[in-house]
């Protein structure tokens, strides 16, 4: 198409510059003429006088040459336009000659993405496989082990102070890996989509009383609820992993707030949805750090405190869990003005069962 079109250019341009060249000669013979005509035929004086020869030459020479030049100048702009379109046409064939290769380079590449893509999607699959195979091949023998130190147990009163001391923290270490196990293997379920979540009416009262004397059972722990759940709503989640969202918050409370600290549970509606606060009196989380707290094995030490036990899995697997509920999970701090333990609040947000739609 390009090519036409600078072929129609070159022609109208050989006929601008025909017209150049013979219309100074027509105009210069028709002046000739009628000057002629008029002063010598028609006056009958057969001889070229000063007004004739002014006439033709002002009329005949002047006017075709300043009509030769502006044709001239028309000539050299129609060059140029012809130039420019023809630099512009070799401009786009050199840029769709650029298009065609980069989108084809583009391809490639998006193929070889694609294909490392589904590599790493199968490796995440071997891995989450090999992770949930291991823990579930861990789980009989520490069931078994926990059973047989929970018997050996029973008969501490006739064991040493030190046999006895051994024996206990080999307990809680074999406790403490049972649940990082039963962690592990949970993510890797929800992770997969293979946890089942029954969402349906949740009645809120109960089911905190249950998580708080769950959490806190034989412990001297001081728990303050500030506000009456008793008259709440019901929501819409799964009453048993919303019990599990619940118990990761007020144990990773206790954990992180000094002995004598209280914890604080408060509730309110907002929003067509419930909000549970977990306040605890920690060191609190810098605000530069609270965008990674829900992350994988992300775990924030502190000077002012004594390091808690643990692997960062919790608060990552209550987010995800939450999530999977249509629930959502925040941090907040600080919440105290204590400058020591100015505490920080994890809020749940849980819908409403009569803003849930009818679908849901």
């Amino acid at each position: 198409m390009h090519e036409k079109k600078s072929d129609q250019d070159s022609i109208q341009l050989r006929r601008v510059q025909l017209i150049r060249s013979v219309l100074p000669i027509v105009l210069f013979i028709i002046v000739a003429f009628y000057e002629t005509w008029e002063h010598v035929v028609l006056r009958g004086v057969f001889k070229f006088d000063f007004h004739l020869t002014s006439e033709i030459l002002f009329f005949g020479v002047f006017g075709p040459t300043a009509v030769f030049i502006a044709m001239k100048y028309v000539v050299s702009l129609l060059e140029k336009q012809i130039n420019a379109t023809r630099s512009l046409g070799d401009l786009n064939r050199n840029l769709e000659s650029i298009v065609a290769e980069r989108t084809e380079a583009l391809e490639e590449r998006n193929s070889e993405l694609a294909a490392a893509n589904l590599e790493l999607q199968k490796l995440d699959e071997l891995k989450s496989d090999f992770v949930s195979l291991v823990s579930h091949e861990l789980r009989a023998p520490l069931t078994t082990l926990n059973g047989g130190l929970e018997l050996a147990l029973q008969d501490r009163k006739e064991m040493s102070e030190e046999s006895r001391r051994i024996l206990e923290v080999i307990a809680a270490e074999s406790e403490r890996l049972t649940e990082f196990v039963q962690t592990i293997l949970d993510v890797s379920r929800l992770q997969a989509g293979k946890m089942n979540i029954n969402l349906g009416p949740v009645a809120v009262s109960p089911l905190l009383e249950r998580s708080i004397e769950v959490a806190f059972a034989g412990k001297s722990r001081e728990v303050i609820c500030c506000s009456d759940h008793a008259s709440l709503p019901p929501v819409w989640a799964d009453e048993v992993y919303l019990e599990q969202v619940l118990s990761n918050l007020l144990n990773n409370a206790d954990k992180y707030s000094p002995p004598d600290k209280p914890i604080t549970i408060d509730t309110q509606r907002s929003n067509g949805s419930i909000e549970i606060q977990v306040i605890d009196h920690g060191s609190g989380i810098p605000e530069e750090k609270q965008h990674v707290i829900f992350e994988r094995f992300q775990r924030l030490e502190s000077g002012n405190r004594v390091s808690a036990q643990g692997w960062g899995l919790g608060l990552y697997f209550s987010k995800a869990l939450a999530e999977a509920q249509n629930c959502g999970l925040e941090v907040k701090s600080p919440v105290h003005p204590e400058e020591e333990y100015p505490g920080t609040a994890f809020i749940l947000k849980i819908p409403l069962m009569m803003d849930v739609p009818e679908d849901g």
